[in-house]
């Protein structure tokens, strides 16, 4: 059996690396935004290129306090894409705003830019880009229409851990995600190229009024023990959890690498004519994490890998607008979002895939076709 993630396998590497950290954590007496959590910090700001960053509890909180932060008129519109994750948008509805939904690309299955004028109104306040599956978006193109129009751009960054992202000006320095916008959030979840043991986030910014701010807000809105000045929450990023992000950091770029030489193998070996295959374009730019195929009869090609012992997932099954707890977006008609929800199948891709694991998933997929014909 070859599953889709084994995390016991991910973060075999790091045990002790790991064990280390928590001793230390629980022998230093000091549990709750300490020094394990600055340094973690001012680490996570050095790699991802920009001068400040705040662990947070989660992904979702990073990104709704960033709004909050923001402090935009209630109501206002924040733009965001129809096939993203629903807590994207979730973030959206908790700072007290509307998301407006812009369909994808349906090759890269990113935020496009072409849509998004389309969809700005005297409401709009900011564009929030997903970049989806460890793709950075088109923020070239973003960042010039978010100027035109006075808004903000925030990063959902919680799959691009490591992602570059490279302009088409000559001589341009490529910069990573989380790095693109005015703000970034950040997931830690487990999954994620650079996981925690449990629930953790980060922001990233080089605002450093924001910064202050969002410290400020992630501890009930104080700056200063018992003096709060905003209405904040509790959402910090524990101590374990940024010694083990801290112990695990370093190794980020090499296993990276991995997951592209894994993509590099599945795209140049699937030759299954009925699966569309992630875009290739920007192998090494990439974060891959995860790697995403299309095909018609998703469900019957996920039930025969399974049946050959090849274990998959699907991200994500129902669209955001398509949702209960979104009822009052069912009558949006988001063709491309809702193909790519039907037709998604997420192939196994992590640092401790073998090769000969990828050469045989590579191989019954390709299997399926001629037998599909016969």
């Amino acid at each position: 059996m070859i599953p889709f993630l084994d995390l016991r396998q991910i973060n075999a590497p790091y045990s002790q690396a790991i064990k280390s950290a928590i001793k230390r954590v629980s022998e230093s007496g000091w549990y709750v935004l300490g020094k394990e959590v600055e340094t973690f910090e001012n680490e996570f700001a050095a790699y991802c290129q920009t001068t400040h960053c705040v662990g947070v509890a989660n992904g979702l909180e990073a990104l709704t306090l960033i709004l909050n932060a923001w402090a935009f008129p209630a109501k206002s519109e924040v733009i965001v894409a129809s096939n993203a994750y629903i807590a994207s948008v979730l973030s959206i509805t908790h700072a007290g705003l509307t998301p407006v939904f812009v369909e994808p690309d349906p090759h890269t299955y990113l935020l496009d830019p072409l849509r998004i004028e389309a969809a700005i109104t005297d409401n709009t306040r900011a564009i929030l880009v997903v970049h989806l599956y460890g793709r950075c978006c088109d923020m070239e193109a973003i960042n010039k229409l978010a100027r035109r129009y006075n808004l903000n751009v925030l990063e959902d960054a919680a799959q691009a851990h490591g992602a570059t992202y490279a302009g088409s000006q000559l001589n341009m320095p490529h910069r990573k995600a989380g790095n693109l916008g005015d703000a970034a959030g950040w997931s830690f979840y487990p999954t994620k190229n650079l996981g925690a043991l449990g629930d953790a986030g980060a922001i990233t910014t080089n605002d450093g009024a924001l910064a202050e701010r969002l410290r400020a807000l992630r501890n009930y809105g104080s700056g200063h023990k018992y003096i709060n000045d905003y209405l904040g929450f509790n959402s910090r990023l524990d101590e374990i959890q940024a010694a083990v992000l801290s112990a695990k950091l370093p190794a980020l770029p090499e296993t990276n690498d991995r997951r592209k030489v894994l993509a590099k193998r599945y795209l140049t070996g699937i030759r299954n004519p009925d699966v569309v295959l992630p875009p290739a374009d920007q192998l090494e730019l990439d974060a891959w994490h995860l790697f995403v195929i299309q095909h018609p009869r998703r469900d019957e090609l996920r039930t025969y890998l399974l049946e050959q012992g090849i274990g998959t997932d699907i991200h994500y099954p129902i669209p955001p607008h398509h949702q209960q707890a979104y009822a009052a977006f069912a009558h949006l008609s988001l063709p491309i979002a809702e193909q790519l929800h039907r037709n998604s199948l997420s192939l196994p891709l992590n640092p401790a895939l073998t090769d000969h694991e990828a050469d045989f998933i590579i191989e019954t997929i390709n299997l399926m076709s001629k037998r599909t014909k016969v």
